[in-house]
């Protein structure tokens, strides 16, 4: 319908300005084509609201509004950021076309994501936390189809490894991350899997019958 009154002559080209006016705000709520896609970072608690969060904590949202619809896919990146570094941390595809496009407000989609695992071994600042840079390649977009944002996120700290202590002839403790005690017996010294040796008889049997 746009497409046709833009190349409407004359008083046809006047009325379809006059209507255009009056009928904006309701227009603008249409899937215009183009770049209209925005993306945002969510911090817990999680919420639908199309606000950024610069400083989240290592379990975050991506949340993906105003997309156009189709079977439209978004590729997902994550990279250190200077100071940080570290490359590429994390990719994933996520789909963005359940619906037209419907204004800023409009969530298509929102992936959630834990660096901990990505960032072990990268130190972060003692202040600020990792620096985190997000890529965005959508699809469908008019124009350009990657966006970007730079956040930072804190927390990201390793679980520590399980460890195991074994006191001879006694128990096993194996203790998991998050504080999970496992205690198993001892059966022989040296070998859990062992029943201890049977012990010699001294002295003579003691006949009978």
């Amino acid at each position: 319908m746009r497409s046709t009154l833009l190349r409407a002559g004359g008083a046809t080209a006047g009325a379809a300005a006059i209507f255009a006016a009056l009928a904006g705000p309701a227009l603008g709520q249409q899937d215009p084509p183009g770049n209209n896609g925005t993306i945002k970072v969510d911090g817990v608690d999680f919420d639908s609201h199309p606000d950024n969060e610069p400083h989240v904590g290592c379990v975050f949202q991506i949340d993906f509004y105003n997309f156009d619809e189709g079977d439209l896919n978004a590729t997902v990146t994550f990279e250190g950021q200077p100071p940080t570094g570290g490359g590429t941390l994390l990719t994933d595809q996520v789909a963005i076309g359940e619906d037209p496009a419907g204004g800023g407000t409009d969530l298509d989609a929102s992936a959630t994501y834990d660096l901990a695992e990505a960032l072990a071994g990268i130190a972060p600042h003692p202040v600020q936390g990792h620096h985190i840079r997000l890529t965005v390649e959508a699809q469908g977009s008019i124009g350009d189809e990657t966006k970007h944002k730079v956040f930072w996120v804190e927390g990201c700290t390793p679980p520590p490894p399980s460890t195991t202590t074994t006191t001879p002839g006694e128990t096993t403790t194996t203790t998991q991350p998050g504080g999970t005690t496992t205690t198993q017996p001892t059966r022989g010294p040296g070998h859990p899997d062992e029943a201890p040796p049977a012990k010699p008889v001294s002295g003579r049997p003691t006949a009978t019958g």
